[in-house]
């Protein structure tokens, strides 16, 4: 029960950012986005120099840019759904009728909503008589009250001891992206549902990039 409140306040919580500032989560992401990127590549060029320049190396790099890997990827799946960057494909769709297409798009939106929702707290699927336990809500909740730490992320010597860390960084820390990132992709699904039920847009999909790309550069490619 307080894991589907956890859930539904974080969603809440987005919403209500959303509402005060417009845009505000939107350039967060982007920022966000950025800095990951920028860290993953300033990690890996400087464990490849001191690697092989200096026979030396940092021995939690792979393990902090895997970490940083996965922030990307499952921020950048609500990025995409909120600036209309996932490409698919809408052949099939687009021969439906106006109404049924309409609510092939709405299906398809919905059930991107119930992907992020099952994998951030699946118990409920057990009314419907489903084996299912568990999720990110529940995973992360029992890291925090654990307090394992990481294989090769450790912090510093000086800030164990100005600040009484425990040698290795929590896991807890690393899989917070988990619940924070499945909720975010949720909002933004929800987000697009309204946005198709008020005609603002078609698909959960940007299908015609690649259309769009050739119609830029056609004058380009004629001359």
């Amino acid at each position: 029960m307080q894991i589907s409140i956890t859930l539904v306040a974080l969603i809440a919580l987005f919403t209500a950012l959303e509402r005060w500032r417009p845009g505000l989560l939107h350039r967060s992401e982007e920022i966000l986005l950025a800095l990951l990127l920028a860290t993953m590549v300033l990690v890996s060029f400087v464990q490849v120099i001191a690697r092989y320049v200096f026979l030396s190396g940092w021995d939690g790099a792979l393990e902090f840019t895997r970490i940083l890997f996965a922030w990307l990827i499952l921020f950048g799946m609500s990025y995409g759904i909120r600036a209309n960057l996932h490409i698919g494909v809408d052949a099939l769709v687009r021969l439906l009728p106006k109404p049924l297409f309409r609510l092939v798009a709405l299906a398809t939106a919905g059930a991107c909503v119930l992907y992020a929702v099952v994998f951030l707290y699946s118990d409920w699927l057990q009314l419907f008589g489903a084996p299912a336990k568990g999720g990110a809500m529940d995973y992360w909740s029992k890291m925090f009250r654990a307090g394992i730490g990481l294989e090769d992320l450790r912090f510093p010597d000086w800030a164990q001891q100005a600040f009484g860390l425990d040698d290795r960084v929590p896991r807890w820390v690393a899989y917070l992206i988990l619940p924070v990132g499945l909720a975010l992709f949720a909002f933004r699904c929800l987000e697009a549902m309204v946005a198709m039920v008020r005609g603002e847009r078609e698909l959960i999909i940007a299908s015609h990039e690649a259309e769009d790309l050739v119609a830029e550069n056609r004058a380009v490619a004629k001359d």
